[in-house]
């Protein structure tokens, strides 16, 4: 399924040709779940493909103290927020235990924030006992997907699919290991960054993943 040179007009034509590519695998009565920001214009064409429901996956990242970009793991969203820790990352900065509890309270009032931006008083979708693919506009290290993939694990998912336009085989490699299937378009190597597959890669609004979620609710524009 892997092209290496594989290139997307925008994401509204990656989520088609993503979904079309899911539609073959048979992955039975599915909830979608998308990464905002940009995963949603992906998802929302891959569950109207489907003929599935759409909902977020909020995963806000918990950065190291006085390097935010240096990830100690994540928290993501959920009926119950679930709190994700990478192991290595941990043993290597040992951040406080009153760092860690200030940044996780932090972090969850930004997750809550922009769930109600998003998503107003909907009530969520439970992943619980469901078969959920897991979608995104690409995948750069995975550490953001790994967190999805094992909060959604806690919570009970029957099955997970990661779904991706494209993204570099380490991490695809990795993904398989942790879920029950993996569909990506384009495993290109050397990886660069996943904007160059783009030809469109304006970064999404909060203003479309607003009116995208309305139309995925049946809301209209």
């Amino acid at each position: 399924m892997s092209h290496e040179n594989l290139c997307f007009s925008d994401r509204i034509d990656a989520g088609r040709r993503l979904g079309a590519a899911i539609a073959r695998e048979g992955f039975a009565d599915p909830l979608v779940m998308a990464l905002p920001r940009g995963g949603v214009p992906v998802a929302f064409e891959v569950a109207a493909i489907l003929g599935a429901p759409l909902e977020l996956l909020i995963v806000r990242k918990i950065g190291a103290p006085g390097h935010a970009e240096f990830g100690l793991g994540a928290l993501v969203d959920g009926d119950e927020p679930q709190l994700v820790l990478n192991a290595e990352a941990m043993r290597l900065v040992k951040p406080s235990k009153e760092y860690l509890e200030a940044e996780t309270a932090r972090q969850r009032l930004e997750l809550e924030r922009r769930r109600r931006l998003y998503l107003g008083d909907r009530p969520r979708i439970s992943p619980e006992k469901r078969n959920v693919i897991v979608v995104d506009d690409g995948i750069a290290t995975g550490g953001t997907v790994r967190a999805a993939v094992q909060a959604l694990r806690k919570v009970g998912a029957a099955a997970l699919m990661i779904a991706v336009p494209v993204a570099p085989p380490s991490a695809i490699a990795s993904l398989r290991r942790q879920v029950d299937r993996v569909v990506c378009l384009a495993t290109p190597h050397p990886f660069h960054a996943v904007s160059i597959h783009y030809d469109d890669f304006e970064q999404t609004t909060d203003v479309e993943v607003i009116a995208l979620m309305r139309r995925a609710k049946g809301e209209g524009a």
